[in-house]
């Protein structure tokens, strides 16, 4: 279930996970490009997931075409 965007857990963030579709077919380079993208703006990340770990918070992006047409222009 997706989370909205929360300040305070995004404080508390301690690492970045990243779920693409299947069908993705990007070259390895490109993803990790598009993923700090996504990540260097979670607020606008349409599924987006807080974790909780022992050390703070996961935060979690499931990558939609919607994100994928507002990183890519």
């Amino acid at each position: 279930m997706a989370d909205k965007f929360d300040p305070y857990r995004e404080a508390l963030v301690v690492e970045n996970t990243t779920e693409w579709p299947e069908d993705t077919d990007l070259d390895p380079y490109r993803r990790v490009q598009l993923e700090a993208l996504l990540h260097e703006s979670p607020e606008q990340a349409d599924h987006l997931e807080y974790v909780r770990t022992h050390t703070g918070f996961c935060r979690h992006i499931v990558v939609s075409e919607d994100d994928l047409e507002r990183i890519s222009s």
